[in-house]
């Protein structure tokens, strides 16, 4: 009777993921992923500002950056919780409801919820580098 062998597949690489250099003040934030794979790195960026939510958006891209969407601000809260005030914090996302409207991560317990674009939330702003 004929033997069979069982054919191993190698086992793929680790990937090897190079952390960004980070200028003065910023925080490395983590990774994000994109269908399960790494797509870009987190930098929180230093400062921040209150003002409303179209005022929020100049104002990030002013420091070099942009307001984090609304995955990112749950990276921020598990990984930089301590950068933040415990208030609320513009997302770059409008609530698809209506469009008077937009994201907000609150920094005391997590919670994100809808609030109208002309109230004056705090702002930080981040930047992403491509894996």
């Amino acid at each position: 009777m004929p033997r069979t062998t069982a054919i191993r597949k190698p086992k793929p690489a680790a990937a090897t993921i190079t952390l960004p250099d980070l200028a003065k003040g910023e925080t490395y934030a983590g990774i994000l992923l994109k269908d399960g794979k790494p797509a870009h790195h987190l930098v929180l960026l230093p400062g921040g500002t209150t003002a409303t939510w179209k005022d929020a958006i100049a104002w990030a891209k002013k420091q070099g950056g942009e307001l984090p969407t609304r995955k990112e601000q749950a990276l921020l809260f598990a990984n930089a919780a301590d950068e933040f005030e415990p208030r609320w914090y513009w997302s770059s996302k409008e609530y698809a409801g209506t469009a008077d409207y937009a994201w907000v991560q609150g920094f005391s317990f997590g919670y994100q919820c809808d609030v109208h674009k002309s109230y004056g939330c705090r702002a930080r702003a981040v930047r992403r580098v491509a894996i």
